[in-house]
């Protein structure tokens, strides 16, 4: 398959690099010169749910184990791990990866486990994906909330949303620090896999601290390649 003709450009400030098909469209999420693999893709879809849930902006340790390496000379993001976000009101919240769903969010193995997201609790848990919602009791699900519970917003059209807030100038359902933080604490994860390395951070500052923080924090940006640089940002 010949390159796009295009191609230089596509790459941006990444590393210059010859060609090949898997570096583009769909799979040029498993480059870490590109993305930072599932742990930024599917991590950003959930993550925030769980930034929703726990209610602080970020995470103040981050520890993580690889569960298997990237083949030589293929993909070099890690397919397989665990990671463990510490908050500081004692939270903890646990990601691991999967293979019983396929990278689009289909089902692989039907009795092994979905790709999604479990609140645990004192008295059970709920379970929630793009799919279904399940509850340890089942009223959970069903019962009314009391008239001074906390409840959340509805969108029904996260496009038609966008939209619409373009036309009145207004937050969307997602404000944009929410998002900067949903998908900074899947960078965090993405940082801790590639050091290896347990690792704590400052979410006021926004930065590594610590044991390790230099390595970690020359990883928070990115070496932009010739003619590329940050003097376009105001």
């Amino acid at each position: 398959m010949p390159p796009p003709l295009n191609w230089d450009f596509w790459q941006g400030q990444a590393p210059a690099v010859d060609y090949v098909p898997e570096r583009c469209h769909v799979w040029f999420r498993y480059w870490y010169e590109y993305s930072g693999g599932t742990m930024t893709d599917w991590g950003a879809h959930h993550m925030d749910i769980g930034y929703w849930a726990i209610g602080l902006p970020a995470p103040t340790k981050v520890e993580s184990k690889a569960l298997s390496t990237p083949v030589p000379g293929g993909y070099t993001t890690i397919s397989d791990y665990e990671v463990h976000f510490t908050y500081p009101n004692g939270v903890v919240f646990h990601v691991r990866s999967t293979r019983d769903d396929d990278p689009f969010g289909g089902t692989v193995n039907p009795a092994g486990q979905r790709n999604g997201i479990r609140f645990a609790g004192s008295d059970g848990w709920i379970w929630v994906n793009r799919d279904e919602i399940k509850a340890t009791d089942k009223e959970l699900l069903t019962k009314p909330l009391p008239d001074g519970a906390e409840r959340l917003y509805l969108s029904n059209d996260h496009k038609g949303n966008f939209f619409e807030c373009v036309r009145s100038r207004t937050d969307p359902i997602c404000a944009v620090e929410i998002g900067h933080r949903s998908a900074s604490v899947c960078h965090l994860g993405a940082i801790s896999l590639r050091t290896g390395f347990s690792l704590q951070w400052d979410p006021e500052k926004e930065e590594f601290t610590g044991d390790h923080a230099k390595e970690a924090n020359a990883m928070a940006v990115r070496e932009m390649r010739k003619p590329y640089d940050y003097d376009f940002v105001a």
